[in-house]
């Protein structure tokens, strides 16, 4: 990364903290609040809009019935919420609808509720950002051309806040969100005391509407179902247990029973005083129906437009309550190997930033496709919602039945009702909202949970390779060494791979080149070793892959086979890597061929001094095996740095969680390893500087010292499944190129 880069970036994002400034990112009730329930607040906003437009298909005197509905889904709300509670203070470390269906229901309905929850986060964030820009239309109805740019606009805004850290995201949307709380409940006050002598109209009051269909029970239904958005949002405290001040458990419980108070309130309230205002909405009114009561309840005077400010913010920052909980769910489930394990790793301010990165691009999508359409998003949305409900508060009662908790027979009661009533309207919306778009959803969860699937079925086999007892390394040591110099020049970085290899002593050793004219010149340069020039046809990958597998042939079965890759740099900008391109494809391909090890032997020009004979041997080379985990891809490149001829042969494990520390050093011990592990902290998670900084003490000078770090890869067979590695050894490779004295040997071990 560039100093601009890097400036850029913590001016972005902020300053790098340590993993031990972790617990000062947990949150406190009152900034918990607005980063968690964000969502579920602000979808007051439009809930009981959602309803009337349903009602309004029964014409005007249907609307009658948005009072009883609405209580209807406040007692809804009231019971998940209470449910909720019992799962946050039996699943402290979050998970939620996933961990509860899990644990109870099984690996599949666990992985149904991930996914519903997954893609329910990112509609979660399409939905939150067009319908705050709808609020910002209906004031500025000049930006209407400008909905989609706008709405992404909103979502890199939110993204690059999250980045920035959870506590600091929290504190950012706390002022609009208790902005939004306090706008709604004067609204609520004033509307109360106005409509207790004589209730002002809305600008919508009286109009008539035909019905387009009869009031059915089902109808009825559809709108109770409609008014559920209010819903929306409510699991967000449960899944994200784990960002909350100690006692986690207690803090989370009460945060949510606050969420719920206030959201039934708001939700009643303004319920009841768009029945008592007369407000008449359907599809495509100009103010929406919080803004309607708002303008009739304010006159239109200044606390409306405070109101519109405050929706519209909220309503843009509700997508935030996604941005915490989308990474954590991801890297819970990269955690049980159903996700890439990259959803694992936080970012520089100690969040999952790989996780809000794609929710980022999944959102973005969403908005692009649906032209940032409200009504054609909604028609997506509560169908993941309540299949996590559902799945959720069943798998409570299993566990309460199960365990018999103190208190067990109420919870399975209150689950029992809200797991029955949350299911009965999940059909209800998959019914009604099927044709408009839930069919997206329902198709896109089998989908997903296939991948999950196929990602743990894929982690399970790369474990079993490597743990697997008769793909065991034999015992190979110094000797057992043969080694190919590729020479593409003569310069100084050719001259030093000359000096190591003669300092490895191995069993063999020779010279290819694609250059007829370099060979005179080598003859010179390494009068000890045989070159060959490789024969036409293809390219250079092709032709030296072609050689190495002639010479595999040759040795014994057992040895190791090196190809020992010059390169000469020119400055340690990383604008050389491009410049290099050719090399670094090439020894990207030699590493996928069978038996054959890479070792890398980088120069930069800055740093060879004059009168030196870099063809001599180095007095002392240092090894340094990096550990991620005791298997047979580590076991095998432990036996191949024995055959470099070492001075200290070191094993090291960087950045490992200190949770993981003693079963890593547990295992060492078991494999009877004849060689010390030495653990380095990595406080800052980059694994690449904290290296550079453990390779200092070795005082590498590429002539008189030389330090070879062994990097142990394993290579899977489908291209495709490489994203499903995190690219450590790429990452510390790029971090090593440029340090002197230092020379970087892949040893990759082929899975089946």
């Amino acid at each position: 990364m560039s100093k601009l880069q890097a400036a850029l970036k913590r001016v972005l994002v902020g300053r790098p903290m340590s993993s031990g400034e972790m617990e000062h990112t947990l949150l406190p009730k009152t900034i918990a609040l607005p980063v968690f329930s964000s969502d579920a607040l602000s979808s007051n906003a439009y809930a009981t809009q959602e309803a009337m437009i349903v009602l309004a298909l029964a014409g005007t005197g249907a609307l009658q019935h948005i009072v009883p509905i609405s209580l209807a889904v406040a007692a809804l709300l009231a019971i998940v919420i209470i449910s909720y509670r019992e799962t946050v203070r039996a699943y402290p470390t979050g998970g939620g609808a996933y961990r509860v269906s899990k644990e109870n229901l099984g690996m599949y309905p666990g992985l149904i509720a991930a996914a519903a929850l997954l893609i329910d986060y990112a509609l979660t964030v399409a939905v939150s950002m067009t319908a705050g820009v709808d609020a910002i239309l209906s004031a500025a109805t000049s930006l209407v051309p400008y909905r989609v740019e706008l709405a992404l606009f909103f979502v890199i805004l939110v993204a690059v806040a999250n980045l920035r850290g959870t506590k600091e995201s929290g504190i950012l949307f706390a002022i609009p969100t208790y902005g939004f709380i306090l706008s709604v409940f004067a609204l609520l006050i004033t509307g109360f005391v106005r409509c207790a002598v004589d209730c002002p109209a809305a600008e919508s009051a009286g109009t008539i509407i035909k019905p387009a269909s009869a009031l059915t029970f089902f109808l009825i239904l559809k709108a109770f179902a409609a008014g559920t958005t209010a819903l929306t949002g409510v699991e967000a405290i449960a899944d994200g247990v784990g960002a909350f001040r100690y006692p986690q458990s207690k803090n989370a419980a009460q945060t949510l029973a606050i969420m719920g108070i206030l959201s039934i309130s708001m939700f009643l309230g303004i319920s009841y005083l768009a029945h008592a205002t007369g407000v008449v909405y359907v599809h495509g009114a100009e103010r929406t129906v919080v803004a309607q009561v708002a303008h009739a309840i304010f006159s239109g005077g200044p606390a409306f437009y405070v109101l519109q400010i405050m929706s519209a913010a909220i309503l843009l920052l509700a997508a935030n309550t996604a941005f915490q909980d989308f990474p954590r769910i991801s890297s819970i489930l990269a955690g049980d190997h159903f996700m890439p394990r990259q959803f694992l790793s936080r970012g520089d301010r100690l969040v999952f930033s790989n996780g809000i990165i794609i929710l980022s691009v999944a959102a973005a999508f969403l908005i692009t496709a649906f032209n940032a359409d409200l009504n054609r998003l909604i028609q997506l949305y509560l169908v993941g919602v309540f299949i996590s409900f559902t799945f959720s508060q069943t798998g409570m009662v299993l566990r309460s039945r199960r365990l018999k908790p103190k208190g067990w027979h109420r919870t399975v009661v209150v689950s029992g009702i809200g797991g029955t009533v949350t299911g009965i309207v999940l059909l209800v919306v998959v019914i009604t909202k099927f044709t408009g778009g839930a069919w997206m959803v329902i198709s896109a969860i089998p989908v997903l949970v296939y991948l999950m699937r196929s990602i743990h079925k894929h982690y399970g086999d790369v474990q079993h390779q490597l743990d697997h007892p008769d793909r065991r390394p034999v015992d190979r040591r110094a000797g057992h060494q043969n080694l190919v110099i590729l020479v593409t020049d003569l310069e100084e970085a050719t001259a030093q791979a000359v000096g190591y290899s003669h300092h490895v002593q191995p069993r063999s050793i020779s010279a290819i080149t694609p250059d007829r004219s370099l060979v005179d010149g080598w003859r010179t340069l390494a009068p000890g070793i045989e070159i060959t020039v490789l024969g036409a046809g293809g390219s250079v990958t092709k032709r030296v892959r072609r050689h190495l597998k002639g010479v595999r042939d040759s040795i014994a079965e057992n040895d190791f086979l090196t190809v020992v890759v010059p390169e000469i740099l020119r400055s340690r900008n990383t604008i050389e890597i491009l410049r290099n391109l050719g090399k670094q494809r090439l020894k990207a391909a030699l590493l996928r061929e069978r038996g054959v090890q890479v070792l890398n032997i980088p120069v930069v020009k800055g740093d060879i001094a004059e009168g030196i004979d870099l063809t001599q041997e180095p007095a002392r080379n240092f090894t340094v095996v990096l550990v991620s985990g005791v298997h047979n891809a580590t076991l095998q490149a432990i036996e191949y740095a024995g055959t470099l001829r070492p001075i200290q042969l070191h094993a090291v494990s960087l950045g490992i969680e200190e949770s993981d520390t003693s079963a890593l050093g547990d295992s060492w011990l078991e494999e009877h390893i004849p060689h010390p592990l030495e653990i380095e902290a990595a406080p800052f998670r980059d694994i690449g500087a904290a290296l550079r900084d453990y390779l200092s003490s070795f005082e590498a000078d590429g002539h008189e010292r030389v330090v070879t770090v062994v990097i142990p890869e394993f290579v899977v067979p489908k291209k495709r499944h490489q994203i499903l590695h995190g690219q450590t050894a790429l990452i510390v490779k790029r971090h090593l190129l440029f340090v002197r004295g230092v020379v970087v040997v892949s040893v990759p071990y082929h899975l089946d």
